[in-house]
């Protein structure tokens, strides 16, 4: 997963309107004076397991200070808790952080002994610390590195399951280029304005996208589905639903890397596309290929 981004200059302007001294901030954070001069005039950068500290001293939220695009793997959740690696084998009760080290690498799975542990100290649910270990192994799988050869969504285990997972698939799929996807702000202006009514504010959508916040509203989730461009069943509690927007969005990153020829005659996902839907492939693969027969799929 990409690395949360860190602005030196953000930082610097957070803590001096904080009216907050590198000399709080450092001690805040267990780093010398110098490390915090350093990180805001760009000579190091902290390391991500400090960041939530470093959050925390400026009084801001860890993910409105420091962003980060795409659901987070196991050592995003681990760096989020502000833990190091070597930490990890107090917290699951073993001489060495091994079993965690092995997991993060996407080598072999965490034993069920040790996740309620090691979710209860990152400050997930253990279903959300499984889902980061699926992205953990479908990194070092070359899931990534097949995504961007092909157009196709990264392996996460199949379709997003809770709500902010679902946002964050459409996010990321419906918006390429240096533009990139929507602000909080923008988001939720367009929601009160399909509401007619101030019915979410900026922080409102950042606690549903980040999962702060798991339910939303009717309107709200409406408001949210008529902006995103997908039908309000998205948001859900459907699996079924949730997989044939899962599969349109591959198909629509893939038909933008001109890689859309690969689902042909062998659908895409478990199951494959349904019928009608392989017979819009075929259509559009067979102009795709009129317009450019010299393309190699």
């Amino acid at each position: 997963m990409p690395a949360r981004h860190f602005d030196r200059g953000r930082v610097r302007a957070v803590r001096r309107a904080a009216e907050v001294a590198q000399t709080d901030v450092a001690t805040a954070v267990g780093v010398a004076d110098s490390t915090v001069a350093g990180w805001e005039t760009g000579l190091a950068t902290p390391d991500p397991e400090k960041l939530s500290a470093l959050a925390k001293a400026l009084r801001r939220e860890l993910d409105d200070l420091f962003p980060r695009t795409g659901l987070p793997d196991l050592t995003d959740l681990r760096c989020d808790a502000g833990y190091y690696q070597y930490e990890t084998a107090k917290l699951i009760g073993t001489k060495s952080a091994g079993p965690v080290a092995g997991a993060e690498r996407g080598e072999r799975r965490l034993k069920d002994k040790y996740v309620p542990a090691l979710a209860a100290a990152y400050g997930v649910s253990e279903e959300e610390l499984r889902r980061a270990e699926d992205r953990s192994i479908a990194k070092a799988q070359g899931g990534e590195a097949e995504s961007e050869a092909t157009g196709a969504a990264p392996a996460t285990g199949g379709p997003p399951g809770t709500l902010a997972e679902r946002i964050t698939l459409i996010l990321e799929r419906s918006y390429p280029g240096e533009q990139g996807p929507p602000t909080d702000e923008e988001i939720a202006d367009a929601i009160n304005a399909h509401a007619g009514a101030r019915v979410i504010s900026a922080a409102g959508v950042l606690d549903l996208r980040t999962g702060a916040v798991e339910t939303a509203s009717p309107v709200v989730l409406e408001g949210l589905a008529s902006f995103l461009g997908v039908s309000p069943m998205y948001f859900q509690p459907d699996d079924a639903v949730a997989r044939q927007v899962y599969e349109g969005l591959q198909l629509l990153s893939a038909s933008r890397k001109g890689a859309v020829g690969r689902v042909r005659g062998r659908g895409m996902g478990s199951q494959g596309l349904p019928t009608n839907v392989m017979e819009f492939v075929n259509d559009l693969v067979t102009e795709l290929e009129e317009r450019e027969p010299d393309v190699s799929e």
